[in-house]
């Protein structure tokens, strides 16, 4: 099936007047996202609290994440954040035995690498996977690292500084011939490349609403292999992790049978409204042919920076990078500065500016992006050797 991207380019008012090059960061705002924040506020003024919807929403959002990473909805749990979830995850965990080692890499973003950081005191051993004199760290560099004392690697899918995209199957595969288990971070993949937890047989998976996958900040999820689910029991949690939600019982902790036991508090309502459309919007599109355009769109961008002599520090092998694509520069909050002058709307970390492309973009954005970079090399090109 041909899928219309100029009509569905259509559906973002933000692209008639921006180059929205930053989806990395924050999506830009579909209709059918716009309208299910005003649904809720028609429920809110008609109804006032209306809790069985309000379930159902957040239930039709574990149901969306499931189908689009190939998992059941009973090893999803709907989260306020990847923290969340990770937190939630790691209160689950034994690090007072001999596998107490939490493998992580120097690619994490901070959420991802604090948390486990924070397990020392409960007698975590932290120990980081380097990136090599590339920027890049092949599976190689974890042979010498995951060993018989390992419980968990946890590895970004892409990076957020560079773009850099991890072999995570066969980093999970690794961890699995040594006895431990593996976490992926999907946030800057999860909506903008096709992934499938049965074919990367990873056993945590964690994302959020808020880039690719269209929705809204203030919530997330955490996927649970199944057969892990029984034995994994949070000290962080809360009524909504209960087998039985409307128990009320003050007396024990009883938690879900399911994935759920790894969620807290109320849901966020509003938010649930607009990852359900969100995430719609995704389905109906299929991220195969998401996937082919954002890769095909972030590579084009990189061979246009190569003909106007600016270098990018992400990779160009297209199994070894996301879709966003890190542009050093000698001064990168300037840069960012300056293009958004131009109405060319990205972000920046570290020295790099970061373009983030999306199926609603297309290489009149590539156009602009370059004419506009061409015309600030002088200024802001990186920094000559």
């Amino acid at each position: 099936m041909t899928v219309d991207f100029d009509g569905l380019r259509q559906r973002f008012p933000l692209l008639a007047h921006k180059t929205y090059l930053n989806s990395g960061s924050y999506c830009a705002l579909a209709d059918s996202v716009k309208q299910a924040f005003e649904a809720y506020m028609a429920d809110r003024l008609a109804v006032g609290a209306n809790w069985d919807v309000w379930v159902d929403k957040n239930e039709a959002v574990r149901a969306r994440v499931a189908r689009l990473i190939n998992a059941e909805p009973d090893e999803i749990a709907v989260t306020a954040s990847v923290s969340a979830g990770l937190n939630a995850l790691s209160s689950a965990l034994d690090f007072t035995g001999e596998r107490n080692k939490v493998v992580i890499t120097d690619f994490e973003f901070p959420t991802a690498a604090q948390i486990w950081h924070a397990q020392v005191p409960r007698g975590a051993e932290v120990v980081h996977v380097r990136r090599d004199a590339d920027g890049y760290i092949p599976v190689e560099q974890f042979l010498d690292v995951i060993d018989e004392r390992t419980a968990l690697v946890a590895a970004t899918q892409v990076c957020f500084r560079n773009g850099a995209r991890l072999d995570v199957g066969a980093i999970g595969r690794l961890a699995h011939e040594r006895g431990a288990k593996m976490l992926v971070d999907s946030y800057q993949a999860v909506g903008s490349l096709e992934i499938d937890v049965r074919a990367l047989d990873v056993d945590f998976l964690v994302g959020g609403m808020l880039k690719y996958l269209l929705g809204t900040a203030g919530i997330g999820f955490l996927y649970v292999r199944k057969g892990l689910i029984a034995d994994l029991v949070p000290t962080n949690s809360g009524w909504f992790a209960q087998d039985d939600i409307v128990a009320m019982d003050i007396t024990a902790n009883r938690p879900s049978p399911t994935a759920r036991r790894f969620e807290a508090g109320s849901p966020a309502v509003v938010n649930c409204y607009a990852a359900e459309a969100g995430l719609n919007l995704l389905l109906d599109i299929g991220l195969d042919a998401i996937a082919a355009r954002n890769q095909a769109l972030s590579g084009l961008l990189m061979d246009r920076l190569a003909a106007i002599g600016w270098p990018s520090v992400t990779p160009r092998a297209d199994a070894r990078r996301g879709t966003t694509v890190a542009i050093p520069s000698r001064d990168a909050k300037g840069l960012c500065a300056a293009l958004m002058e131009r109405d060319i709307v990205t972000s920046f970390r570290d020295d790099n500016v970061r373009a983030s492309f999306h199926f609603y973009n297309n290489e009149a954005d590539v156009d602009s992006a370059i004419n506009a970079l061409a015309s600030l090399k002088a200024r802001f090109g990186p920094e000559q050797e």
